[in-house]
């Protein structure tokens, strides 16, 4: 038995027999064409253009039709690339002028355009390098296996799946997959949880260890692969899915029921959402509205900025949906490990770079488009507003004056929106609750991130694998941090909430309500499970538990009591 370490992107377990897809590498000559044969070269180029446009064009309806037009957008990029006119008199010119082939050509342009997105540190090289293999294949005459034609369950390896690869996997008989390379934020990961398809990507090198046939479990929820696990293990696995099964049955009771502790107090469970559709996942399981909105997936319909009607549907869908629900909107949060979006050069360090609320800041007429369409939106139904990685209060404030310029141009305008919203800020940084108390003078609710406020917290890069075992919610700094920031906001009579994913693990929901929180945004998925602890603890219990807890200095001893806690409370919630 072999267990590797890799980076969860869709979540669940699957456990089934190795389908391996080889390491697709073409091997392209520098092959010259002569003079009489340049023009019949170029037809054979645009001929497999045709062809490559043609399936993207069928993958986006196809995944439109089962997904949404959302992520089918990715595909629409993709054929905005294939179709870039641009593109194409760049690889013609080295065929007519250089007399390069055109397999030579294709390779050479493209993978000119990929280094330089690998450079800027987006996904967009994967989409050039999916290009490229499409093109390819059609010029050259090969194909990788197919993966829809399936008929026994799999588990599916590859050194990479591209996103068209992945909306293609056939969820019947595909259980999981985990690839070589990729990250959290890439297009195969949003494919791949939109499938619902249990997903372990940037494991590294493996597939040499493995062969097709042999048994494999992917833990999508721990980001593990399991390479020929034993009896016991194998064992443990089924019972952990017939555990889930069972419980997600008895959970479903609980849907119409408030999460309300056994003494009284009112507990408020909010969805975490990337798309609009989602908003159904949410109305399933019970949320009391959408905590956060993100609103990233705008910009990577394709090369073009969102314009403001873009965005304003895409918030007017949701506040719609929900009804007289609150909906919060986060404004937009890319840079570092984010997807793609407006970058300005090469950063050394992104991850302290210019990211988030920052990169709003740097292009105020980018940032407006954004906060009138948020605005517009206020009209329709309970909207608030929230600016993610506040670290300043100058930040902040330069912030609320673009909002406050962009309501007046409205009302010029005589366009309606909610004169009152609501403005808030995420605490993501450890100098944010240093001056907690100023931010709470300066806004109307906090949400806790708590994704990167344990990276800034330990300085630790959580998808690296050689420091994340440095990296955990339940640090005794961490929690001290948190703990202060809801002190803060109970003083100030302001709203808090918590929406890392910290928020969506049972585990902590007794220490996060003993340190006074009441508001908690989370994966719709996991509502049920925090409802119901929420439902069998009281408050008093709940202090108890976070007392102790804030006077401990290690990790392992803190996460060993509180699972025994929530063992004692709701044993069926401990799968491990």
């Amino acid at each position: 038995m072999q267990i590797l370490q890799g980076i969860g992107v869709s979540p669940g377990v699957a456990i089934g027999e190795a389908l391996v897809i080889d390491n697709e590498g073409f091997r392209i000559p520098r092959r010259f064409v002569t003079r009489d044969a340049v023009d019949d070269e170029i037809q054979r180029l645009d001929a497999a253009i045709n062809s490559v446009a043609g399936e993207t064009e069928r993958d986006r309806d196809s995944v439109n039709e089962q997904l949404g037009e959302q992520i089918g957008s990715i595909f629409s990029a993709h054929l905005q690339l294939v179709r870039d006119e641009k593109l194409r008199n760049e690889i013609v010119e080295f065929i007519r002028d250089r007399h390069y082939s055109p397999e030579y050509a294709v390779s050479r342009v493209l993978r000119r355009y990929a280094k330089v997105f690998e450079k800027l540190g987006t996904p967009h090289a994967h989409d050039i390098f999916d290009l490229e293999k499409a093109i390819l294949r059609n010029l050259l005459g090969l194909r990788r296996e197919e993966l829809t034609h399936l008929a026994s369950p799999v588990i599916v390896l590859a050194s990479d799946l591209t996103p068209s690869e992945t909306a293609h996997l056939d969820k019947e008989f595909v259980r999981g997959f985990a690839t070589e390379i990729g990250g959290a934020g890439g297009h195969t990961a949003i494919v791949a949880k939109g499938l619902e398809i249990p997903a372990v990507v940037g494991v590294d090198r493996f597939l040499t260890d493995v062969s097709g046939g042999d048994l494999i479990i992917v833990d999508g929820d721990s980001g593990r692969v399991i390479l020929q696990p034993d009896e016991e293990t194998v064992a443990r696995y089924r019972h952990e899915l017939e555990q889930h099964k069972t419980l997600a049955t008895r959970l479903e009771s609980l849907r119409e029921l408030s999460a309300e502790t056994t003494d009284g107090a009112k507990i408020q469970l909010l969805g975490n959402i990337e798309f609009p559709y989602e908003v159904d996942a949410c109305l399933q399981h019970g949320a009391d509205g959408v905590g956060l909105y993100r609103t990233e997936f705008l910009y990577l319909q394709g090369n073009q900025v969102p314009t403001e009607e873009v965005h304003f549907q895409a918030y007017s869908d949701v506040v719609r949906a929900m009804g007289k629900r609150t909906v919060v909107i986060r404004t937009l949060d890319l840079g570092a490990d984010k997807m793609g979006g407006p970058r300005q050069a090469d950063e050394r360090n992104p991850f302290l770079g210019l990211r988030s609320i920052r990169l709003s800041l740097n292009d105020i007429p980018l940032f407006r488009i954004q906060l009138r369409a948020v605005l517009r939106a206020s009209a329709m139904g309970s909207v608030r507003l929230m600016f993610p990685l506040i670290s300043t209060l100058p930040e902040l404030r330069r912030a609320k004056m673009v909002l406050a310029d962009v309501m007046e141009d409205l009302e010029e305008d005589g366009e309606p929106f909610d004169a009152n919203l609501q403005v808030g800020m995420m605490v993501e940084t450890p100098s944010a609750v240093m001056l907690i108390d100023e931010f709470a003078r300066e806004v109307d609710f906090f949400s806790i991130g708590t994704n990167d406020l344990v990276q800034y917290t330990l300085a630790v890069d959580r998808t690296n694998r050689d420091v994340a075992y440095l990296y955990h919610d339940a640090d005794p700094a961490v929690l001290r941090l948190i703990a202060r920031t809801i002190e803060a906001a109970t003083a100030a009579e302001i709203p808090v909430s918590l929406c890392g994913q910290m928020s969506g693990l049972p585990i902590y929901t007794m220490l996060l309500l003993g340190m006074g929180l009441r508001s908690f945004s989370l994966p719709p998925s996991a509502a049920p499970e925090v409802k119901k602890v929420c439902r069998s603890v009281d408050i008093p219990l709940c202090r108890s538990i976070s007392d102790r807890v804030l006077q401990m200095d290690n990790v392992a001893e803190i996460e060993k009591m509180l699972r025994e806690e929530l063992r004692r409370i709701a044993p069926e919630l401990v799968m491990t």
